[in-house]
Order: C-alpha cells, then sequence, then structure tokens
C-alpha cells in the first residue's frame, strides 16, 4: 500500500540502480526496466537502501527468483488464474497485487483488484463487497473497467 507518486519515485531508484542505461530523445527516459535475473541476485541490503522496508525486500526478492527460475512466468498465457495463485504463495504478495500484474504482466482482461480504495471511491462505494458486487456485469473485461476508473479518477472525475 503506498501512493502512485511513492511508487513512481521508488521505481525511478530500482531502475537506475538495477535497469540498463539506454539513451533517448526523451529526458525522462534513461533506462530500461530491470531483468528478473538481475534483481534476483541483489542482496536484501541493497533493496533496502532504495528505500524499501525489509518485507518488501523479501517480497521482492523472492518474486524475482521466482520469475528468474521460470517458476512464475509473467507473460500472457491460457491460465492467468495459475500465475495468480502461484504469485499469492509467495510472502508479502496479496490478491490486489497479484491482480494488478495479471492486468499488466499477463494482459489479463478480467483482473480486478477489488481491495483498490481507488476503485471504491472512483465507485463511490463503501466496501470490497460492493465493489465486487459491481463490477460483476462487466465481466470478462474488468481490467478494462478498472483502468477506465483510475484514468477517470486521475482527470479529477
Amino acid at each position: 500500500q503506498v501512493t502512485v507518486k511513492a511508487a513512481t519515485t521508488l521505481y525511478g531508484r530500482f531502475a537506475r540502480r538495477f535497469g540498463v542505461e539506454i539513451s533517448t530523445p526523451h529526458p525522462a527516459l534513461t533506462h530500461l526496466a530491470p531483468r528478473a535475473e538481475v534483481v534476483a541476485q541483489a542482496s536484501q541490503q541493497q533493496l533496502i537502501d532504495l528505500g524499501l522496508t525489509t518485507r518488501r525486500a523479501e517480497t521482492i526478492s523472492r518474486m524475482a527468483q521466482a520469475v528468474a527460475s521460470g517458476a512464475i512466468l509473467l507473460e500472457p498465457g491460457p491460465d492467468p488464474d495459475a500465475v495468480m495463485a502461484a504469485m499469492q504463495q509467495l510472502p508479502g504478495i496479496g490478491p490486489w497485487t497479484a491482480h494488478y500484474i495479471a492486468m499488466r504482466a499477463l494482459r489479463h482482461p478480467d483482473a480486478w483488484p477489488d481491495g483498490d480504495l481507488g476503485l471504491l471511491h472512483a465507485l463511490k462505494l463503501k466496501s470490497h463487497r460492493e465493489l465486487r458486487t459491481a463490477a460483476e456485469p462487466w465481466r470478462p473485461w474488468r481490467s478494462y473497467a478498472a483502468l477506465h476508473l483510475w484514468n477517470h479518477a486521475a482527470q479529477g472525475g
């Protein structure tokens, strides 16, 4: 649970430390995303030094190791639910994180991070159960609904 601004700052540090430097005409685009194999080799202290808590550093390290070894494949495939279940076996990865990764990395069209406060606020709902119920008619395209609601909220809607 971290703000978008904090996540962006942390990811920038992460990319500069473990990513590959590139040259582009865009001044803000300086590094490629780190590869799982590189992050898997990082020490826990190197991750903590970026601003992660000990627990988050352990989660990222374990996830990177699982991806680097092929135990978890972060690519579109026939069974995103199995990948999400495998991710949730790692300490620190819960349903929200698994669904968010499924939306982005797996391109799963029906991932729905129903624990998301932004989605609750966007729909003016009070509970996660209400949020799950409200999203049911959007199956099998709930990922697109989530992205639309987040974008709408970001624009002040």
